[in-house]
């Protein structure tokens, strides 16, 4: 399955109040670029809803009745790797924030965002960024101020050309859009990253961004602005 350009989004919902997953598809339904072809409110659900359906994007809430969205997530990228999963949820904690990323989510979203920009997170999902509720990452940023310096001492690993690179991903930026701003090809940006992945040990553009993301806050210096 191939991440949609042209063609409207596949979308799934998953949530275990009847009430939230009318009201998205109330407001999501009728938006063009998007077709919800499914929705569950369980763990179980969701896997087998995901694998008939094979989605684009799923939106995904966190607590669900046998088990939690990150159960669910972790399930459903096993089965669809190149699905994309948007975490939609009421609740901000750096630790759930965490948890979803080491899930291998795509994106953490609060349930108080404005339709608009819910709905532009779907399409930004879908094109290859990850994205942070912007009160996800300043919770994220207050975790460096309280004394966390494990990101920054695993980043001093990176090349400056490297540091560049995640610079830009953390940004949402695509493969190709980081090619275009550094000068480089697609191919050498994938290499670059397949690069920072194993000396982060991660597995994908969320964590690896996330942890720079931890290491950038304000006051400190940019890594990968300079060599």
């Amino acid at each position: 399955m191939s991440t949609p350009s042209k063609s409207r989004t596949r979308l799934v919902l998953v949530d275990d109040s009847e009430v939230v997953r009318m009201g998205l598809r109330a407001l999501l339904g009728a938006e063009p670029a998007l077709q919800l072809v499914g929705e569950a409110g369980s763990v179980a659900a969701a896997v087998e809803t995901c694998r008939r359906h094979q989605p684009h994007v799923v939106l995904l809430d966190i607590r669900l009745p046998d088990g939690t969205g990150f159960d669910a997530c972790r399930q459903i990228l096993r089965l669809l790797p190149e699905t994309r999963v948007l975490i939609l949820t009421s609740v901000v904690d750096e630790t759930l924030v965490d948890e979803a990323i080491r899930a291998g989510a795509h994106g953490y979203l609060l349930k108080e965002i404005d339709p608009r920009g819910l709905i532009q997170a779907i399409a930004d999902v879908a094109a290859g960024r990850s994205i942070l509720d912007p009160a996800v990452t300043a919770r994220v940023m207050q975790l460096v101020k309280d004394g966390s310096g494990a990101a920054q001492s695993a980043l001093a690993v990176l090349s400056p050309q490297e540091r560049r690179v995640l610079a830009l991903i953390a940004e949402g930026r695509t493969n190709k859009e980081v090619g275009n701003e550094l000068g480089l090809a697609e191919k050498t940006v994938k290499n670059y990253l397949s690069n920072v992945f194993e000396k982060l040990h991660v597995s994908r553009r969320s964590q690896a961004a996330a942890m720079y993301a931890r290491e950038s806050r304000p006051g400190s210096s940019e890594p990968g602005t300079k060599s």
